[in-house]
């Protein structure tokens, strides 16, 4: 039985310590709360679900689902937030503009 495994040369030692890294959870779940307040429903909606989908997926260990889950919230959080952003305006536009008759 070798106790030492690094001192053979072999780089088992250096494969477990990668592979005990765990890459930090980005799920964006804030960016996405914020957005659920953007008029935009459907996309902010669909941009929670994959934010829980994303830290569900990193607490079974899964990182690979979980990066790109999060990645989808984090790219239809930015959508929601650009749509909400274009309605917004719209709506200012059009109630400042507006003459009454």
């Amino acid at each position: 039985m070798n106790t030492k495994p690094w001192l053979d040369g072999s780089s088992d030692h250096l494969k477990n310590r990668e592979a005990q890294e765990i890459p930090p959870l980005r799920n964006y779940l804030c960016l996405t709360m914020f957005t659920c307040f953007c008029p935009a429903w459907p996309v902010n909606i669909v941009a929670l679900v994959f934010s829980v989908l994303a830290q569900r997926s990193y607490d079974e260990e899964d990182y690979d689902g979980s990066k790109r889950l999060g990645r989808k919230a984090l790219h239809l959080g930015i959508v929601s937030f650009a749509i909400g952003l274009v309605i917004v305006t719209a709506l200012t536009v059009v109630h400042f503009t507006a003459q009454v008759a």
